[in-house]
């Protein structure tokens, strides 16, 4: 496969993959700018596996060898560097000799409501989460549950932060993923039938006796403060994670997998 050498900070395309991991996709809806910056050999056979169009590797000088097991396109732009050329653009503390440009998947509301067609819909809706790590947690849950799909709210960290992307271990690329406003989610989601569930400690069901079979969609707030008020009520009921310990609450990544796991056993349960 042919290798372009590059020995310029300057080059449009490692521009582009410096802009792409400093300030990930996060617009609501298609994004104008279409390209996602990922990191190591793992998560771009994930993306090609994932049938993601890749636009771009970079390799370090001397880690070539990398290319050879990865099922790269022919018609991919491959760029060679110095490492500390790479290096520069990456933001990991420990960065990795190869990293790419990858268009993301083009998920609409269709996708997250009717994909699943044999099933009822399973979603997520995340409001202020912060931690991206968390947001990657939730994302390779839900994909191990088999949620539908899920929609992010203003003030959630995008789910292409670097860190989000490496803790989910790829399911961003599969999982549909919609960032969407507020109203438009509710709207959307009263107007399909689906049941949203707001998470909360005090006043609400415990999560083994709630209807989890049917439309549902699990309302996770911000690690700190829980879900806000505002959107609380826009929920149509309330469910909680009974705990024997003398812990108050858990962890956003924590409570949206048990959620998705009990979920999950309902629903296989009910239509095995």
């Amino acid at each position: 496969m042919p290798l372009r050498i590059v020995q310029s900070k300057q080059n449009s395309r490692l521009k582009q993959l410096r802009r792409a991991l400093a300030h990930p996709l996060r617009a609501f809806g298609r994004d104008t700018r279409s390209l996602a910056g990922i990191e190591g050999p793992n998560l771009l056979e994930e993306a090609m596996h994932s049938g993601l169009r890749i636009a771009c590797v970079f390799v370090a000088e001397g880690a070539e060898r990398l290319l050879e097991s990865l099922p790269i396109p022919p018609q991919t732009e491959i760029l060679l560097l110095p490492g500390s050329l790479l290096h520069s653009a990456l933001a990991t503390e420990a960065p990795q000799p190869i990293a790419a440009l990858v268009e993301p998947p083009d998920w609409t509301w269709t996708h997250i409501l009717q994909s699943h067609r044999e099933t009822p819909p399973l979603l997520l809706v995340l409001a202020s989460l912060q931690d991206p790590g968390n947001l990657g947690a939730i994302l390779r849950s839900a994909e191990a549950f088999g949620a539908t799909g899920v929609l992010t709210l203003p003030g959630t960290v995008s789910a292409w932060n670097p860190k989000a992307v490496r803790s989910s271990a790829g399911s961003v690329f599969r999982v549909p993923l919609l960032a969407v406003t507020a109203e438009d989610c509710f709207t959307r989601l009263r107007k399909s039938g689906v049941t949203v569930f707001t998470t909360a400690i005090h006043a609400a069901e415990p999560a083994n006796r709630a209807q989890l079979a049917n439309p549902v969609a699990f309302l996770i707030g911000n690690e700190g403060n829980g879900v806000p008020r505002d959107l609380a009520v826009q929920a149509g009921a309330a469910i909680t994670i009974p705990c024997p310990g003398p812990v108050e609450s858990l962890n956003a990544a924590v409570a949206a997998g048990i959620l998705l796991y009990e979920a999950s056993r309902q629903r296989s349960r009910e239509f095995s």
